[in-house]
């Protein structure tokens, strides 16, 4: 059974921008998520949350080490920052957008994690 989740439970975000290309590291909050969203956080994922401003393309690099992403969007910022005549065209809000995104997420995935045991925490056993 699935859950709609917004992308904030389960990763955190950092954006950035060059020109008029935005950058978006997606890092999950826990290892056991990474598998799920490498399914399901999609390039055409990506681009149906920003549709509204129409990227040219998007593109995924997968970090599996570090249980992240790194999106890439084309043509997003009206140019960029020395090209917009919007108030802000930087890409540095932008990662807020992907991470109030719903995504369907196996339920038993969602259950907090088991804390280990005080010994396994002391490192000695009682």
């Amino acid at each position: 059974m699935n859950r709609a989740v917004s992308l904030y439970e389960l990763a955190h975000a950092r954006s950035g921008d060059k020109g008029n290309r935005l950058n978006i590291a997606v890092i999950c909050r826990e290892p056991r998520f990474f598998e799920p969203l490498r399914e399901r956080l999609t390039e055409d994922f990506v681009a149906r949350v920003f549709r509204e401003r129409k990227p040219t393309a998007v593109r995924r690099y997968e970090l599996p080490k570090l249980h992240a992403f790194n999106f890439v969007l084309d043509d997003v910022l009206d140019g960029g920052v020395n090209g917009s005549l919007g108030l802000d065209g930087h890409g540095k809000t932008l990662s807020f957008l992907l991470l109030a995104a719903e995504i369907e997420m196996p339920a038993a995935l969602l259950a907090p994690a088991e804390e280990p045991s005080p010994e396994l925490m002391s490192g000695g056993t009682r």
